[in-house]
């Protein structure tokens, strides 16, 4: 019996190579499709939910302006089923007598996405706590720590200045208001005051370290078992400078912004200092510029007064419009710094769309955008990373919304 001629020849190769050739390369191409659509797919969700977070910021300084109720939504969880499908399918056709037979291939391939989304309505009583109360201590080291410029972070999260007495007593109170056109010039001056010494490495914000008493002190030594119990709790002996000794515990107190170190002040002087700075609640941050450290010809002792996230909100909604922020020169004591704009937070509010890469909103026929300079950009994700911190965990916040697709 003799071979097909689909068998015989070098024609008949040469055909079935180019037939299989590009069913070949689908199928290559398919096995390769599935990593980068679902890397695309998973930056795309990313940049989604960042915009959201950015707009939903938006439009509730918007509602601010327009004297409505802020309302907050969160996207909790997203979760999509990605399917890649590829099929190959081959046919031949032979004739006996006919140099005509051929090899035939089918291919197919194909991509499925089904996304299930769970929101959040933000409301309860747990979160309306959260947003209401104002930001810790920590938050505002944390922001200047992390490179924040000092001035920014106050300008946007402090409400104002306590003024205390030597004995930490209320004397007065410096509003960051520009209502109250006086106070807020005062305010203004003292911050660009802070940024030009933090610029200068001549100040300090820093959480109080400490050795804490925890039991009266003792005129004999402690014996070895003694000192090794106390390590095994994490406490230590230490001597005093009368010779006596003293059991304690390291602690770390509450944050101080001030022109002098305060690990050059003796313990003791570090712990009465926290134990006076404890009368304030913790969205105080204490202040002293002292007369004797940088700078100290603009002295001022007292305390930064924390804002609410709805209270930085309603700050930034009010300069947009109602009373708007304005320029003030820095304090003839204040050397050189960098920039001191108007506005905390510049938002415009136009009848034409900005540009595309500028975060913005409509709200009843405006658009609503940061200022297109890196100031305001920086403060409005200072103020993003806030709300992130504000709302904390959302699980059992409120019933979610499931939405598929």
């Amino acid at each position: 019996m003799n071979l097909p001629s689909l068998w015989t020849g070098a024609s008949g190769l040469a055909g079935m190579a180019r037939s299989a050739a590009p069913a070949l390369l689908a199928l290559v191409i398919a096995g390769c499709a599935g990593p980068p659509v679902l890397e695309r797919q998973v930056l795309g969700y990313d940049d989604v939910t960042s915009r959201l977070d950015q707009k939903l910021l938006l439009i509730n300084i918007a509602r601010a302006d327009n004297g409505k109720p802020v309302h907050f939504t969160t996207t909790s969880t997203i979760a999509a089923t990605f399917n890649w499908t590829s099929t190959l399918g081959a046919s031949g056709e032979w004739h006996r007598n006919t140099p005509d037979s051929f090899l035939g291939m089918n291919i197919g391939t194909g991509v499925s996405e089904n996304p299930t989304f769970s929101i959040h309505p933000l409301s309860g009583q747990a979160f309306t706590e959260r947003v209401l109360t104002p930001f810790k201590d920590q938050s505002f080291e944390f922001l200047v720590f992390q490179g924040g410029a000092i001035d920014r972070v106050a300008r946007l999260l402090a409400s104002g200045i306590e003024v205390q007495n030597a004995d930490g007593s209320f004397a007065r109170f410096i509003a960051n208001d520009p209502a109250l056109a006086e106070e807020y010039t005062e305010f203004r001056r003292i911050a660009t005051h802070l940024r030009w010494l933090n610029d200068n490495r001549k100040l300090f914000v820093r959480t109080l370290v400490f050795e804490e008493p925890i039991a009266p002190a003792l005129k004999a030594a402690p014996n070895a078992a003694d000192v090794i119990n106390a390590n095994k709790e994490g406490l230590q002996w230490r001597r005093n400078d009368d010779g006596s000794y003293q059991l304690a515990r390291l602690q770390a107190g509450r944050v101080v912004v001030m022109n002098v170190d305060p690990m050059s002040l003796s313990n003791q002087a570090r712990y009465e200092l926290n134990e006076r700075i404890k009368r304030n609640p913790r969205g105080f941050v204490f202040l002293d510029v002292r007369p004797d450290g940088p700078g100290g010809d603009l002295a001022i002792r007292g305390a930064i007064k924390l804002r609410s996230m709805l209270q930085m909100l309603a700050f930034v909604a009010n300069g947009a419009r109602a009373v708007p922020e304005f320029d003030v020169a820095p304090d003839p004591r204040t050397g050189v710094v960098s920039e001191n704009p108007r506005s905390t937070l510049h938002i415009d509010i136009s009848e034409v769309p900005p540009a595309a890469t500028i975060a913005s909103v409509d709200f009843q026929g405006r658009a609503y955008s940061v200022g297109n300079t890196s100031w305001d950009r920086a403060n409005f994700a200072t103020l993003g990373d806030l709300f992130q911190t504000a709302v904390g965990d959302i699980k059992g916040v409120d019933l979610p919304i499931t939405i598929s697709k």
